[in-house]
């Protein structure tokens, strides 16, 4: 389900997990609660600088019932685009931003008879809201946290907070994927969150273990690879936009001063598709279908880039 609409929202705590981890909370303004939003819903915060404007996705990590607050935790990365870091280095509490109604679009399969949940490193966080509500609902679960040598203390004490039914493992863990994934009972649902090497891994081996597709669910947290840069043309405003080797094509767009449609930015959702009139797309979504792709008549500017040298859009 995708709510129409923005909503104003003031910073009211900042507590640092870890040296590269912050959880960031979230009071409604103008309004008493927010809205309801279901487990492993996202928003898309508005951040803007002196210089320019970040819009990122994030995952909340409180449950549906508790409607005063919204939290998220951001990891502050190196290669971030500049979001992470103006979180983590300049909002300390007080500010007022701007975030959207939430999103779900990786939800609870409610037929499930047991859910694996695999999360790598900040991946983790849809998963926290899974918890209280699978819990709540008597459900069979399990969670798995893949995360560097150095973080599992940070995420076991986190996930401390939240009871019994996780395991965390380091690279020198000896339980694989395979471990974790066979001998399933029929109706077991497997959820992902992570690096795509990972996502990857996890669908492959519930394949191969005879997962049906309808079981196995994943949702990239956006992610963008670079690529060789492009060059796109806007037919109906008539503009011609440069995209750089390490920048999205939706980042080109609203660095042009353009109101793109976006909501997930991971190539999940498909609000940010649209049409192309000239060139070859470099599907990096899921959400067109193969025959789409095949097609090339939509891009989702988010994720996806330029096989040819230009790309002429219907914008």
């Amino acid at each position: 389900m995708i709510l129409e609409g923005n909503l104003s929202a003031r910073v009211v705590d900042v507590e640092s997990i870890s040296p590269t981890l912050k959880r960031f909370r979230f009071a409604p303004e103008g309004r008493d609660e927010f809205p309801t939003a279901a487990p492993g819903a996202h928003v898309l915060i508005t951040l803007r600088g002196p210089d320019r404007v970040w819009k990122n996705s994030y995952s909340l990590v409180t449950t549906p019932d508790q409607r005063d607050q919204y939290a998220i935790i951001v990891r502050r990365v190196k290669e971030s685009r500049g979001g992470s870091h103006f979180l983590h280095d300049v909002i300390k509490g007080g500010e007022t931003v701007e975030i959207s109604a939430p999103a779900s679009l990786f939800p609870i399969a409610s037929l499930a008879r047991r859910h694996i949940l695999i999360g790598g490193g900040i991946g983790l966080t849809p998963f926290l809201s899974y918890m209280p509500v699978l819990r709540s609902r008597d459900a069979d679960f399990e969670l798995h946290q893949f995360c560097s040598e150095e973080e599992v203390s940070i995420f076991e004490g986190l996930l401390g907070n939240y009871g019994e039914g996780f395991s965390v493992h380091g690279p020198q863990s000896p339980t694989g994927l395979g471990d974790i994934l066979s001998g399933q009972p029929l109706g077991t649902h497997v959820y992902t969150c992570g690096p795509e090497g990972l996502m990857d891994a996890v669908t492959r081996t519930a394949r191969q273990l005879g997962f049906p597709e309808s079981a196995i669910h994943q949702e990239s947290f956006g992610a963008t690879r670079g690529g060789e840069p492009f060059v796109v043309r806007l037919a109906q405003s008539q503009k011609t936009i440069h995209v750089g080797e390490t920048q999205s094509l939706l980042e080109a767009l609203e660095g042009a001063g353009l109101e793109a449609p976006c909501l997930c930015r991971g190539g999940a959702c498909g609000v940010c598709l649209l049409p192309v009139i000239d060139g070859e797309p470099e599907h990096r979504d899921h959400v067109l279908s193969d025959a789409e792709k095949a097609e090339g008549r939509l891009i989702a500017t988010c994720v996806s880039r330029a096989k040819s040298g230009s790309l002429v859009l219907d914008f």
